[in-house]
């Protein structure tokens, strides 16, 4: 049954926080299911917020302190109607005539911030050391074909290495380009320790944080919705190189729990075809697209995003991205090595 697959999916087996922060921790996911606001029988959402669970079948809370967060986490899963623009018109349905499957978003936000919590801080890695990432990525006007790629990038940012399309590695030097917000991850480790770790300052902080207002010469104002700007800085945030401290982490996804719109879809696969949980945010007007942040449902840890076109775009007249086309990554490896080439 489909239902059964969706416990499963959202078991949790990563390790819990220790019983000093386990205790305050469980009485913030039990404050956080109890204060959901209400919705509808399916589980559709009112206004952009989450529908809380009913009391008995799977939308039932018990808790936590009784059968422990997993179980918590699981009885939240629901199987609702998709929901989107109609069809017809200048566009095609916005989804798949399927159901699909959503979870009470306040319930595995706080689930994921209990395991952010729990994680152990890494260690500072030296700027002389390297960042590895292996990704693969499916661009949205192309046949399917996954897309490797393999990349090294120095700490400090000076340097980056990788294999050119006739097979050669290549170590070359990457000049400072003072108009450039494409922060190494030495920079980037160091922005993301100054953010505040009280999620209502974080959320209040990159709602205004200028450094990722989109083209802020042509558009001072910042015409981007606030609420939208900040679902998609969290989720740079969370798919950054650098090092993530984890109560910045556990910060991250409580901030995110706030913004009104957010939502956890079940089942959304990566570019590796690997299925997770798909966090995203439907804004108050017309959704054309939908960016899913996807994360892993043991560990919550990230494993990609996925953005999917729910109608056509047109640019110059013509059809550029046809509805249901998505471009998709995955997050296949990273991580600190001591020299370029090295992979673990």
């Amino acid at each position: 049954m489909d239902e059964l697959n969706a416990l499963r999916e959202m078991r949790a087996q990563a390790p819990e926080a220790d019983a000093d922060r386990l205790g305050p921790a469980r009485e913030r996911l039990m404050a956080a299911a109890r204060t959901a606001p209400a919705g509808t029988a399916t589980g559709r959402r009112r206004s952009g917020r989450p529908a809380r669970p009913r009391s008995g079948g799977l939308g039932r809370i018990v808790p936590a302190g009784a059968v422990g967060l997993a179980a918590a986490l699981a009885l939240v899963a629901v199987q609702v109607a998709p929901t989107g623009p109609p069809g017809g018109g200048d566009g095609a349905p916005a989804t798949p005539a399927v159901t699909a499957r959503y979870a009470e978003t306040a319930v595995v936000l706080e689930r994921a911030a209990l395991v952010a919590e729990s994680r152990p801080a890494a260690a500072a890695p030296r700027p002389h050391q390297w960042q590895y990432r292996r990704y693969v990525t499916v661009q949205p006007n192309g046949d399917g074909e996954v897309q490797e790629h393999e990349e090294w990038l120095r700490y400090d940012g000076r340097q980056n290495a990788g294999y050119g399309l006739d097979g050669a590695f290549r170590v070359q030097d990457v000049p400072p380009d003072p108009g450039d917000d494409d922060l190494s991850p030495e920079k980037y480790a160091e922005r993301l320790r100054r953010l505040p770790t009280d999620p209502d300052e974080l959320l209040a902080h990159v709602t205004g944080d200028r450094h990722w207002i989109d083209l802020p010469k042509e558009d001072p104002g910042g015409a981007e919705p606030p609420d939208a700007r900040a679902f998609r800085v969290l989720s740079v945030y969370l798919g950054q190189r650098a090092v993530m401290p984890p109560e910045l982490e556990a910060a991250i996804y409580r901030a995110l729990a706030r913004i009104p719109g957010v939502a956890v879809e079940l089942g959304v696969r990566d570019a590796a075809g690997r299925a997770g949980l798909g966090v995203f945010h439907r804004p108050a007007g017309e959704e054309r697209e939908r960016r899913y942040l996807i994360l892993e449902p043991d560990t919550f840890r990230y494993l990609g995003s996925r953005t999917v076109w729910l109608r056509d775009e047109v640019i110059g007249g013509e059809v550029a991205f046809p509805a249901g086309s998505a471009y998709v990554t995955a997050e296949l490896a990273s991580t600190i090595v001591d020299r370029p080439g090295q992979r673990s």
